[in-house]
């Protein structure tokens, strides 16, 4: 078996049909429809398709052959290294559009679950190894106390569910997406899987940033299908950001009825990596009921998906969780939901002279330069009247705002006082000033 330089083990090629694990009608199934709908003839061209090295895509070929599903085209095609060209017999024809009709599915050949159990353990988010180094490397843009660090770094490194909770606009979701940055090795992504004869698709570009190597070229395919199932895509791990949005329902399988195939729940897309629950409490499922969706996952490490047929059955959880919210925990949550997460952190706003810090940054980047008058006012003037209650988004609010008026009434970016007092009256609205 291949060890990547990450330290991940690869996912070794199948040297023959019998080492699939799938069913041979299926595998057959998905041969002859890849054809017919790539219109494919040649060995090595159907190989890339459907993401089988070459000898087991021959082994397949001449099952279909003995058969009567497929026929050897008789010629050989030049500047294709004399390779035999196949087509569907007529019967082939009649058997595709038979398959078709039961499960549109066609291309890259799934991973049986049971097989890919043991690729998710070979590459578990509990197994990595984060360093203090990584950790700060990845948050570097931000100014964080030194203490923040200390508690971050054993969470992420256990690999199991983060709380950060705090007052709004202060980093929870800049330190999640910094957290996904430190991980910083590859794992592999299978393109689809397969329980009890469904397919379930599971690569997604969206989610699934696919390394380099990865190109759509058949040679380049070829070329790497000896050193690993290209069944698989090599991958950053994965991160799922939702917020809001989220519902409980999106954490089901997805049927397409038409297609007939499922599409693979969130957390299933994110094994190996994050899953982060941005702004817990603004969904319209209440906080509970979410967690409580959570609570066999997180603390056996599967989880339990259904199929149409109402057939339940597990899958591997192997996400590190992160949940975020500007409410406290005990406002949302019940002792036992609490227990339940591993680590529990406070993000809270910068003090003043942390505060300082990051105005002084988020000037330099934006080329306005520093004026203490303005800064004085900032300090004496305007945040006594909010009780003297710091939040690191405001700096790059203001500043933003100061130039904008500049470029408004046609003056130099400055930071003066009476700039300062216009870009403060638009960070916060009066309540007075609410129509109800």
């Amino acid at each position: 078996m291949n060890m990547e330089p990450t330290g991940v083990l690869a996912p070794p090629a199948p040297r023959r049909m019998g080492e699939m694990n799938l069913s041979m009608v299926m595998m057959r199934d998905i041969l002859l429809k890849t054809m017919f709908r790539q219109n494919l003839e040649m060995v090595s061209d159907i190989a890339g398709s459907i993401c089988l090295p070459i000898p087991v895509t021959q082994e397949l070929i001449d099952l279909a052959r003995e058969q009567k599903l497929l026929q050897a085209t008789g010629t050989l095609h030049a500047g294709s290294g004399g390779e035999m060209g196949y087509q569907l017999t007529d019967a082939g024809k009649s058997r595709t559009l038979d398959a078709l009709s039961q499960s549109e599915y066609y291309g890259a050949m799934p991973v049986p679950l049971d097989v890919y159990k043991e690729q998710v353990k070979r590459q578990s988010i509990r197994n990595i190894q984060i360093t203090r180094e990584q950790l700060t490397g990845a948050m570097g843009h931000l100014i964080l106390p030194d203490d923040l660090i200390d508690q971050l770094g054993p969470a992420v490194g256990s690999g199991r569910s983060v709380l950060m909770y705090g007052p709004p606009g202060n980093g929870k979701s800049a330190i999640s997406n910094g957290i996904r940055d430190a991980l910083g090795d590859k794992i592999y992504v299978p393109r689809a899987l397969e329980y009890a004869g469904q397919v379930i698709t599971v690569y997604d570009p969206i989610v699934h940033s696919a390394a380099e190597e990865q190109v759509d070229d058949p040679n380049a395919l070829r070329r790497s299908g000896n050193r690993y199932d290209t069944r698989y895509v090599r991958c950053e791990r994965p991160t799922v950001i939702t917020g809001g949005e989220l519902t409980l329902e999106m954490l089901d399988l997805v049927y397409n009825p038409t297609a007939r195939t499922y599409q693979a729940p969130l957390q299933l897309k994110s094994t190996g990596g994050v899953f982060i629950v941005d702004d817990l409490g603004r969904q319209a499922e209440p906080p509970q009921a979410l967690i409580n969706r959570w609570i066999v996952p997180l603390e056996e490490s599967k989880d339990i998906l259904a199929l149409q047929s109402g057939e339940k059955f597990e899958v591997p959880f192997d996400t590190l969780v992160i949940f975020s919210t500007n409410f406290h925990p005990n406002k949302i949550f019940d002792k036992a939901a609490l227990r339940r997460i591993f680590f529990k952190i406070k993000i809270d706003g910068p003090t003043q002279e942390d505060y300082l810090k990051i105005f002084a940054m988020v000037a330099r980047k934006k080329k306005i330069a520093l004026d203490e008058a303005t800064l004085v006012h900032l300090l004496k003037k305007k945040y006594p009247t909010i009780d003297n209650i710091y939040a690191n988004y405001q700096p790059i609010f203001l500043i933003d705002q100061m130039i904008s008026i500049c470029d408004f009434e046609g003056i130099p970016h400055q930071m003066r006082p009476d700039l300062l007092d216009r870009a403060w009256g638009n960070m916060f609205v009066e309540e007075s000033e609410i129509i109800h």
